[in-house]
């Protein structure tokens, strides 16, 4: 074997494929610490994801003990051992429902309701995840088999596929968002396939020895049905990647396509929707300012084949072209807004003083005035408009007093000058109330 044969060779430092065997079956089951170790990862990823944090989620990743079940499913179809896989299955399936129900409880309770981004970026799967969980899968099979086993490393690497998803998938049952739960449960399911496609193939690879059954009969059966099995999982998900990678592709070339035709030329996009799956497939697009003629639309949509956009079509939204208007309408709106407001302010502020200066102390004269004027049991003053002509009103204030007698008109000339001196005006009226 050449250097470069020695060098990727896997059957260098290959633990015994009977200790390997014993380790899978081991490592399969889900009970005791492993379910409180797996619900306490699955709680931290889910802080993780509630707070955006990188390596909060790292970190779960690290005590997930997630992979058992998963490798061993893949080691079930790669030796033909069908109880094998069959305890794989259930037990993953009891991981699931843990890691459910853990990050379902957490973000029912959890006063933080808010999608972030890490936890958005697991609603839906693409050509990248399916990358994620393949080579995670590789990963993890490639450390079982060795005599130096890097299984917390491994764990992580298929952890990195598995737990976020999960997550998510609680949290769009606690929140009630079921296109959330559904795409995250897609998405986890579709990673548990090409893990255990990765470890189907390293097996192979590494050819390991069929399981032996004491019934010959037995033994063809099962053989066909993990072949039927193996078929049912392969070929869909071969055709799952490859459509996952042209709608990745799609999204790239519109990307490409947008950033030359109008964000290289600086018109603003203020809305892009894209659909892969419609017929033919749509480009969806609103500007801040700019407004296409059907002329130049048509020529847009021509060059769409040379962005490898063949089969779609361009849709302008042109309502929108109105938006930069609205804007400085609005802002126009709001500048009137607060000289409106300036305006009543201003006027408020006249009136109160207009109010202040009309009104008297007529409890405080009302004192003063029967010390002066003893006669006088009461007495009150305010302001009053006297019409002079159509245009023309004056205000004067008029005090009315009571009294048994009426006092003198010496005493009601003390009283008039004592009120213009003291209210400071020029001129005030006297009456007295019968």
């Amino acid at each position: 074997m050449n250097s470069l044969g020695r060098l990727f060779n896997l059957h260098s430092g290959e633990e015994d494929k009977i200790k390997v065997l014993k380790n899978v079956r081991s490592n399969i089951y889900f009970r005791g610490a492993t379910i409180w170790i797996l619900a306490c990862a699955i709680f931290v990823a889910s802080v993780g994801l509630n707070v955006n944090s990188t390596a909060v989620i790292i970190g779960a990743m690290l005590i997930s003990p997630l992979m058992g079940p998963i490798i061993g499913a893949g080691f079930g179809l790669g030796i033909f051992d069908f109880i094998l896989f069959k305890r794989s299955l259930r037990n993953l399936g009891v991981a699931t429902i843990v890691s459910l129900t853990v990050s379902t409880v957490y973000f029912y309770l959890s006063p933080f309701k808010e999608a972030q981004s890490e936890l958005l970026a697991r609603t839906s799967p693409n050509i990248f995840d399916v990358m994620i969980a393949f080579f995670g899968g590789l990963a993890g099979v490639i450390a079982m088999t060795r005599v130096e086993k890097g299984l917390p490393l491994a764990g992580v690497a298929i952890a990195t596929a598995l737990m976020p998803p999960l997550c998510t998938a609680g949290y769009g049952l606690a929140t009630g968002n079921y296109a959330y739960f559904a795409g995250a449960l897609f998405l986890y399911t579709i990673n548990c396939v090409f893990i255990c496609i990765a470890t189907y193939i390293i097996v192979k690879y590494l050819k390991y020895p069929a399981t032996k059954q004491i019934d010959k009969k037995h033994e063809v059966r099962v053989k066909y049905i993990i072949t039927s099995i193996i078929l049912l999982i392969m070929v869909p998900s071969a055709y799952f990647a490859y459509d996952l990678y042209k709608e990745q592709k799609f999204s790239h070339n519109v990307k490409h396509f947008l950033r030359s035709e109008f964000e290289s030329k600086g018109d603003v996009i203020v809305y892009n929707k894209n659909d892969y799956y419609s017929s033919p497939k749509e480009i969806q697009v609103a500007f801040l300012t700019k407004q296409l003629q059907q002329k130049e639309l048509d020529s847009l949509n021509n060059k769409l084949p040379q962005y490898g956009l063949s089969s779609t079509r361009l849709l302008i939204k042109q309502d929108t072209v109105n938006l930069a208007n609205i804007y400085e309408q609005g802002n126009l709106a709001v500048s009137r807004s607060e000289q409106e407001l300036k305006e009543k302010n201003l006027l408020l502020s006249q009136l109160q003083n207009k109010i202040d200066k009309n009104t008297f102390d007529n409890k405080g004269i009302m004192g003063e005035a029967r010390i002066l004027f003893p006669e006088i049991s009461t007495i009150s003053i305010g302001s009053h408009d006297f019409i002079l002509n159509d245009s023309v009103t004056q205000t004067v204030p008029v005090a009315l007093y009571m009294s048994e007698e009426d006092i003198s008109e010496e005493d009601k000339e003390k009283l008039l000058n004592w009120l213009q001196k003291k209210l400071n005006v020029a001129s005030i009226v006297i009456s007295r109330m019968q």
